[in-house]
């Protein structure tokens, strides 16, 4: 009998305890809710760092953060041999104060790239020499910089065509006319070289787009068969309401998987128009202005919706989620272009409160 009541007793505080872990508190913020999943991180510069509102913002929901432009070939040297630290320092410290890893955004791109990284005092292009010369200096400098704190680098950005009817795969920039594909093979084995334990990423836009996509692929995969040290691709996921669909975006990641163990969703934002996605925005010019009506809203709560399920069953190779930027008024897609309509492309608000987006990815 006493052995009966002590298996009773048991079970009883076993019930007791189950049922208050059932009744924990939900995370409520972003890298908490995806603790088991991924990390999450934001694009910052320096009026997000300035503001304590948005300083708490950005410690509170994530837990990985990437320099929006600060750190890019331009910003950090715009002359050749003159550097400019000043905004990547901040950006650096405040990632080290708070303890929060960085990713590199970029060693090596077509745009943002100072005319002097391809030309000489004549105004000629340079020998692919005298190129790979100066990408060496330029990308052991600034690695070694920040190898303490940055544990990613997107190493080359946007070097694949978008036009489908291309012979050449690869965008006809200058790097491209100086030293055709060998451009990239160099970029990545100079980062290599400068930091060993960085992860080192090919990032670009639509990618999720079929004939891109494949472009993507083959060429990671043609690279890392000779000896590139490329570790993963970078999906900047720069999309809107409706595109990609689940089964493009699905494609998409279960095929680079096959090349690569690390994917990066490196810019993520979804904005309400219906324009074509991509870094170089094309968007609905029309004299209205667009406005997240409720028909909007709930569109965009259920792209975010899709992505992040998607996202969540493959998290053996999705490593990092990364938005571009912190809110929908200091987003890439709405400020300092006067020219462009409002995208609300964000999980949180003009105010920073979070929006019906944000519940749901949070809520899952």
């Amino acid at each position: 009998m006493k052995t009966l009541l002590k298996t009773i007793s048991c079970l009883g505080m076993l019930a007791v305890v189950t049922g208050c872990s059932q009744e924990q508190k939900k995370p409520d913020n972003l890298k908490d809710a995806y603790a088991d999943y991924f990390t999450i991180g934001c694009a910052v510069n320096m009026p997000n760092l300035n503001s304590p509102e948005q300083v708490s913002l950005i410690t509170a929901n994530f837990n990985s953060i990437t320099a929006e432009n600060d750190m890019k070939p331009q910003s950090t040297q715009p002359v050749e041999g003159e550097w400019n630290w000043e905004n990547a320092d901040k950006i650096a410290n405040f990632a080290r104060e708070n303890k929060i890893p960085l990713r590199g955004h970029c060693l090596v791109w077509h745009n943002q790239t100072a005319d002097w990284m391809y030309h000489d005092e004549k105004g000629e292009l340079v020998s692919k020499e005298v190129l790979f010369e100066r990408m060496r200096e330029h990308i052991h400098t600034i690695v070694n910089r920040y190898k303490d704190v940055i544990y990613a680098w997107d190493v080359v950005n946007e070097a694949i065509t978008d036009n489908p009817d291309a012979d050449v795969p690869y965008r006809q920039s200058t790097y491209y006319k100086i030293a055709g594909d060998e451009f990239i093979k160099k970029a990545f084995e100079y980062a290599h070289e400068a930091d060993p334990a960085a992860l080192l990423f090919y990032n670009d836009y639509n990618e999720t787009n079929p004939v891109k996509r494949d472009r993507i692929y083959n060429m990671v995969k043609s690279m890392k068969a000779e000896g590139v040290p490329i570790h993963g691709i970078g999906m900047q996921g720069h999309y809107n309401i409706s595109s990609p669909t689940e089964d493009e975006f699905r494609e998409a990641i279960e095929l680079y998987s096959q090349v690569v163990d690390n994917i990066h969703i490196t810019e993520l934002d979804v904005r309400i128009n219906t324009g074509e996605q991509g870094g170089q925005l094309n968007v609905d010019q029309t004299d209205k202005e667009l406005e997240l009506t409720a028909e909007a809203d709930s569109a965009q709560v259920a792209q975010y919706d899709m992505l992040f399920r998607v996202m969540r069953d493959h998290k053996n190779v999705v490593r990092n989620v990364t938005f571009w930027n912190v809110y929908d008024g200091d987003s890439w897609l709405d400020r300092r272009h006067g020219n462009r309509l409002r995208n609300y492309p964000l999980l949180f608000d003009d105010n920073l409160q979070p929006k019906s987006s944000y519940d749901k990815v949070i809520s899952f």
